[in-house]
């Protein structure tokens, strides 16, 4: 796989429904149509742009290595690469491949037959940092690291470079002939980006070497100091570079973590930091109030009027140990909002710049094992869904383009796109249902309980967090909350509840209505917005009539027993009154055990003594938001066709590594990026698994665990055909039968949305376009020229 490979997406396959044929779109430049969104950089020409100054670019973290083909390299990797090396191919806004002209004259394929031949024809102003001229060896040097037949090199990825036979000088210095033993179509993935010889003809210098230092570079900037105390690296202008000179004297990546990125910003700490929903609000919110603070939101805004009065009490009260540690809350809780205050103030001058990113959200299902294991089953999940108001339910708030990704292998405007959704069909609940009945799966199924299991579900009524509370045997918390599913217990109670007045909905303030219409959602929301009348108690409450209901419980239970005492006791006194005349009695067996109603699933489908639940596991951090929300959202659409979903929120650093690698879930919501070579790229995501040696299955990137030879076939012959256009029908044709199989369903873009400090060009939401680092930097202030167009 190449470096597009943590950019790239993710999948399921085989395939069974017919699929249609897909028709060609036209010219080349109008495959894939336009982008969902353009980028938001606030495009400034260079001779408006000042020349000098400092930027301030968060990033999450520092880099563990800044060589780009190593396995924990990251994204401040890439960031860091894009401008201290040279990038022969970048991408434009619409996330297509193009020649550089600062590295490149020209790239093309010059031979086909017997063999492929990529002929390079270098800028010839190209130097590297040191005064050496960019060329061949450094080609070759590379090309030998990435291989994959020198093990010394510890490499993550060889695609493409284990393709090549052989590189060598073509007519001059500035031309490099690359000649293929197999056809490679995207071979403009290669050498980007391009490292000196120094680091890739040595595997120490590889391995350790470009971990922590880059001596020579090849971009408009170098690599200056990284100080992990203060958590930035710096970048500075190459005295060395031909091309146009960066208009910054300095680009200073600063470790920020996105939680803290508002206060960074308020602060000064940094000038340019993507940010999510919540900090996006923050700024929103900063222009509204015109930086003003009311206690509508901030940390004043959770202290109630009563919280309030109490603290005023205890600060002044008789109890000096209490009213001393109140006072220091107070005054905490002071500093805290006039803190927040002040950020309000600052972020007022700041700008956020939308765009949606190089990346879709998708749900993922596990066809390892369980339900999901039934092709039906997936199709079924996926007619549920509603992906429209999923897409709209994240991006519409936020004023960006709602339409649901219709591939799994590319984004609108780049050529690969085609909406192949068709493949599976849009929302269609009956047609889901039927899936489902074809499955074996039914209604009113009876279920059995495993031997030792307590009946129904032991869920509290709310999602439970796993990331915060204590998981496992003897915890009590299993982290699951059951969505649609209600066992008999609690299902008779709250049936019986709904015709005992007081004691049902009415006394919890919950909807009036059938109460097997109840689901644990509350039906009327507006009801319990804030500032709503109150008109019932809040739901949040146990029902006041519960102790009632228990104690009616025990109350049956104990007449019962004394209705069983004195039958007992009469048929004694008759024996006794009958014992002169009739023959002794015998000794009768204990009577069977009275039989318990069959539980069955109710709405809920069952099927071999099972109802149809699926595990959904999501992250539970506080960037996540939007996944849970979506989440909830789907749980509720799978419900309509009797699925019941296991809610289990989990700790961010454990999702993705413990669950969603490991195969231990049957749902999951995650991103993946996107690629320009999704040939490459998308290639082990989409894999079929093969079983390893020890019984396990290699699944490479496929973590829905689902393939096809079919698939794997229309990758590899996409990956060596040269002719572009019939590679990208083919790739459609995967896409296809990626939809047909339904186990990765593209849900949204992902929004960007990047908060920039006032007066800065050509940076912010880039959008699939790639950053041309030396265009980024600070207006100049408007001239009178200027004023007067105005």
């Amino acid at each position: 796989m190449t470096q597009r490979t943590r950019r790239s997406l993710a999948l399921l396959t085989s395939g069974v429904l017919a699929l249609p044929l897909l028709a060609g779109c036209g010219a080349a430049e109008e495959e894939g149509g336009a982008a969902a969104a353009g980028p938001d950089i606030a495009v400034t020409a260079r001779d408006r742009v000042v020349d000098g100054g400092v930027l301030r670019w968060a990033v999450d973290s520092l880099p563990d290595t800044l060589n780009t083909f190593q396995a924990d390299a990251d994204a401040t990797t890439t960031r860091i690469a894009g401008a201290v090396l040279p990038q022969l191919f970048v991408l434009d806004a619409k996330g297509r491949p193009v020649a550089n002209p600062d590295y490149l004259e020209k790239a093309e394929v010059v031979e086909r037959e017997p063999k492929q031949v990529v002929l390079y024809r270098l800028n010839q102003k190209a130097v590297w940092s040191d005064g050496r001229e960019i060329g061949a060896p450094d080609f070759v040097a590379q090309w030998r690291a990435l291989n994959g037949k020198d093990s010394a090199y510890w490499t993550a990825r060889n695609a493409g470079y284990d393709r090549i036979e052989k590189i060598e000088r073509g007519k001059n210095d500035l031309e490099v002939k690359v000649t293929f033993a197999k056809p490679y179509g995207d071979w403009r993935s290669l050498f980007g980006p391009l490292y000196p010889k120094q680091v890739m003809g040595i595997p120490e210098a590889f391995n350790e070497g470009a971990r922590g230092a880059l001596k020579v570079t090849a971009g408009p900037f170098n690599l200056g100091a990284i100080d992990k105390k203060t958590g930035t690296a710096a970048l500075t202008r190459n005295p060395r570079w031909w091309g146009r000179a960066a208009k910054l004297d300095t680009l200073v990546l600063t470790a920020v973590p996105r939680a803290a990125r508002p206060a960074a910003l308020a602060s000064g700490k940094v000038d340019l930091a993507e940010i999510d929903r919540a900090g996006a609000d923050r700024i929103a919110l900063a222009h509204r109030d015109g930086g003003q603070v009311n206690g509508a939101h901030g940390p004043a805004a959770a202290l109630t009027p009563a919280q309030a009065t109490l603290s005023w009490a205890l600060a002044h009260g008789s109890d000096e140990t209490k009213a001393k540690e109140e006072q220091e809350s107070r005054e905490k809780n002071a500093e805290a909002v006039k803190k927040y205050a002040d950020e309000q103030t600052a972020l007022r001058s700041f700008a956020v710049r939308k765009s949606l990113e190089p990346a879709y959200t998708q749900l993922a299902m596990n066809g390892a094992s369980g339900p999901l294991s039934d092709e039906r089953v997936r199709r079924a999940v996926a007619r549920a869904l509603d992906r429209k108001e999923l897409a709209e339910i994240v991006l519409k708030p936020l004023g960006l383009p709602a339409k649901p990704v219709g591939s799994h292998l590319a984004l609108a405007g780049q050529q690969a796109y085609a909406d192949n959704s068709d493949a599976l069909g849009g929302l269609d609940p009956q047609a889901a249902q039927a899936l489902l009945s074809d499955a074996g799966w039914r209604k009113n199924g009876k279920i059995t309980d495993p031997a030792g299991a307590k009946a129904g579900s032991e869920s509290d009524g709310g999602t439970k967090d796993d990331s915060k509370t204590p998981s496992g045997p003897g915890t009590g918390n299993d982290g699951l909350y059951i969505v649609g599913q209600d066992d008999g217990r609690n299902g008779a109670l709250r049936r019986g509840a709904a015709h005992e007045g007081h004691g049902g909905h009415a006394a919890a303030g919950l909807p009036e209505g059938p109460a097997q219409d109840f689901d644990g959602e509350i039906a009327d929301t507006d009801r319990f917005a804030p500032g709503a009348r109150r008109e019932q108690p809040s739901p949040v409450l146990a029902p006041g009539s519960l102790a009632a209901q228990q104690e009616e419980a025990l109350l049956t239970q104990a007449r019962t027993l004394d209705d069983g005492k004195r039958t007992a006791a009469d048929a004694e006194g008759q024996a006794e009154n009958g014992a002169d005349d009739k023959e002794p009695a015998r000794a009768t067996p204990a009577p069977a055990p009275a039989k318990q109603a069959a539980r069955t699933s109710g709405a809920v489908l069952a099927k071999d003594g099972k109802p149809l639940t699926l595990r959904f596991v999501l992250p539970a951090g506080p960037g996540s938001e939007a996944l849970r929300t979506v989440g909830d959202r789907i749980s509720r659409m799978l419900q309509t066709i009797g699925v019941a979903t296991e809610m289990k929120k989990v700790a961010d650093e454990s999702f993705f590594k413990d669950h969603v690698a490991s195969g231990q879930y049957d749902l999951a919501l995650y991103s993946w990026p996107a690629t320009a070579y999704p040939a490459t790229d998308a290639r082990p995501i989409f894999a079929k698994p093969e079983p390893a040696a020890d019984g396990s299955l290699v699944v490479e990137q496929n973590y829905t665990r689902v393939g096809t030879d079919h698939i794997d076939q229309l990758f590899d012959q996409a990956a060596g055909e040269l002719d572009e256009e019939q590679a990208r029908e083919l790739m459609r044709k995967a896409d296809a039968r990626i939809w047909a199989a339904a186990g990765s369903i593209p849900l949204y873009q992902r929004p960007e949305l990047v908060a920039v400090k006032p007066g800065l060009a050509n940076a912010g939401a880039f959008g699939l376009g790639a950053p041309r680092y030396q265009d980024i930097g600070w207006m100049k202030p408007p001239t009178e020229k200027d004023a007067k167009k105005k």
